[in-house]
């Protein structure tokens, strides 16, 4: 038995984005933490809480909750714009590490509203 519950058509476009989307949002967990806490700090740790709301994300995308996909896709417009500002003013190792936090929110903003779109469009098919 799968640990996890499934949507009754979670055909491979379906697992497909949530795997990119859980490994973006671990992977911007991840880079939130070591950017914050230990590869440039900017001298107030409690920064690192920028990814509580993404690990608050994590279980419903597990659980391929649509609501999960919806709200996050506009949630990550803050890291976008958090990534994009700290690009422009940091310099060095910040900075890169601001064009990586942009480059895996777009990424993550791309499958769920990829995955929102083609389980939106696959009721409409069946009822045609």
């Amino acid at each position: 038995m799968d640990p996890l519950p499934r949507p009754a058509a979670a055909d491979t476009t379906v697992r497909t984005t949530r795997a990119v989307a859980v490994a973006c949002v671990l992977a911007l967990v991840a880079l939130a933490l070591a950017w914050e806490l230990w590869l440039a700090p900017t001298g107030r740790r409690t920064l690192a809480l920028k990814a509580l709301p993404l690990l608050l994300a994590l279980p419903g995308l597990l659980r391929y909750r649509l609501y999960t996909c919806r709200w996050l896709s506009l949630l990550v417009w803050l890291y976008v714009a958090e990534g994009l500002v700290r690009a422009v003013t940091e310099q060095g190792p910040a900075a890169r590490l601001a064009a990586l936090e942009v480059l895996l929110a777009l990424l993550l903003f791309g499958a769920c509203a990829w995955q929102v779109r083609w389980r939106l469009r696959k009721p409409a098919a069946r009822a045609a």
